[in-house]
């Protein structure tokens, strides 16, 4: 849950504070009035009708809320709710964060230590249905309005009835209610997708598609996945070809899987998720991985100034254990870009990991003889990670990324501070780095 901001694809949430906000009462009172109306025949031959019936839906829609928004102090609405009091307070846990709950007559609103209002969840609305009505209202107005005189305003409801849909995808989301979650976000695309609006709500797609992954519920992820794709939505670095390649592989649909993998991996060759997602493919099904160093050549041949190929060429190597051949294309990356910093990153930290995994054999080893010759490839791989590290602090323009790298090399010049000067003066150098949080 704490991954919520990079898992979902997100918008900015329209929060409107409005003082005449209707009470539950009234906004159910103007629903009937509406309906009654609307069930008129000579007035249901009127757009001004509908129009009118969609609106009253959509005030009581809002109305248990009340005048409180996302992103108002205590302070704020204590002045502005009045009598309307929590009936009790108790601390809870949001989206992995503590948090204080006040809980309503009608709903539930969530404080973060700030004193801010970062979600309202309402437990008892005037109708169950109020935006599927007020939806359905809108498309009457439509069928009606035969000279498309107020397909502006239809729209715009239309799209309003989208990003409600939305808030409340997000908020079941926070609540750990994924199932819901994904049925909102599908609601959220249906209503974006409804004339006159008629647009494609790839985000809330993939978010409807995510929240049914990350429920389980692998078929109806697919569906969504697939329509993503056939939009042309891949989200951040093509995540959409890797989570249907999983969804696939879990429906026992292997072929389909290793194609979406490899269609991906031509159109986002960077995609670690997707190029982990081959690999472990053709190892557990005994496939040959060398098709992977066919598609980065066609990459290469189509890029042949992309240093990072050859960067992604590298992690395809230390994925099949391959440590030389790793290093040697991570070493190429700056031969195509000497200011590419990520290919002496790679190699430091396959020799910093290699260093780690002989340090945890040695730990467990009770052997004398075997536990000293672990302890010396334990420092000769610490020692080949300093070089690539060095270089790379030094190339890297990026200051957070020359933190990090900071990071790794403090933590290398400790180990060796007694065995050369060097060392002793790089440990000063980069402990002042990581301490100071800034280059001096």
């Amino acid at each position: 849950m704490k991954r919520i901001f990079i898992a979902l694809a997100l918008l900015a949430g329209i929060q409107l504070a409005d003082a005449q906000v209707k009470s539950p009462a009234d906004a159910k009172k103007a629903v009937e009035s509406a309906e009654a109306a609307a069930q008129n025949p000579k007035k249901a031959e009127k757009v001004a009708t509908w129009l009118k019936l969609a609106s009253t839906y959509m005030d009581a829609y809002n109305a248990p809320a009340g005048s409180a928004w996302v992103g108002a102090s205590k302070q704020e609405l204590q002045l502005l709710m009045g009598n309307d009091k929590p009936v009790s307070v108790e601390n809870a846990v949001l989206n992995g964060e503590p948090c204080t709950k006040e809980i309503y007559s009608n709903k539930e609103m969530y404080f973060n230590g700030n004193g801010q209002l970062i979600l309202i969840n309402v437990t008892s609305p005037v109708f169950p249905d109020a935006l599927a009505n007020a939806k359905d209202a809108y498309v009457k107005a439509t069928a009606v309005d035969v000279k498309a005189t107020k397909t502006k305003d239809i729209s715009a409801g239309l799209d309003m009835i989208s990003k409600k849909y939305y808030e409340e995808g997000m908020n079941s989301y926070m609540l750990g209610d994924l199932k819901k979650a994904s049925t909102l976000f599908e609601k959220a695309a249906d209503a974006a997708a409804t004339a006159p609006l008629s647009k494609v709500d790839s985000t809330s797609l993939y978010n409807a598609g995510y929240t049914a992954w990350a429920s389980q519920d692998y078929e109806r992820a697919r569906i969504f996945f697939e329509k993503c794709l056939g939009v042309d939505y891949y989200y951040e670095g093509g995540e959409v070809f890797a989570k249907l390649a999983d969804v696939y592989a879990k429906l026992e649909k292997k072929e389909e899987s290793k194609k979406v993998l490899e269609a991906g991996f031509t159109k986002f060759p960077e995609s670690q998720s997707i190029l982990i997602g081959l690999i472990n493919y053709y190892l557990e099904n005994n496939e040959d991985p060398e098709k992977l160093f066919e598609l980065i050549d066609h990459a290469k041949k189509n890029e042949p100034n992309n240093a990072s190929l050859y960067y992604v060429e590298g992690n395809i190597y230390k994925q099949l254990g391959k440590t030389e051949e790793a290093v040697k294309a991570y070493y190429s990356c700056s031969k195509i870009n000497p200011e590419y910093e990520f290919g002496y990153i790679g190699a430091g930290i396959l020799y910093y990991e290699l260093a780690l995994e002989f340090q945890d054999k040695a730990q467990n080893e009770f052997d004398d003889k075997k536990y000293m010759a672990l302890v010396a490839e334990f420092e000769k791989a610490l020692e080949n990670a300093y070089e690539p590290f060095e270089k790379a602090f030094n190339v890297s323009k990026d200051e957070s990324i020359r933190i990090n790298i900071a990071e790794y090399l403090k933590n290398i010049c400790y180990r060796f501070r007694e065995k050369d000067p060097k060392y002793e003066a790089g440990f000063e150098k980069y402990s002042t780095i990581v301490k100071e949080g800034r280059i001096n």
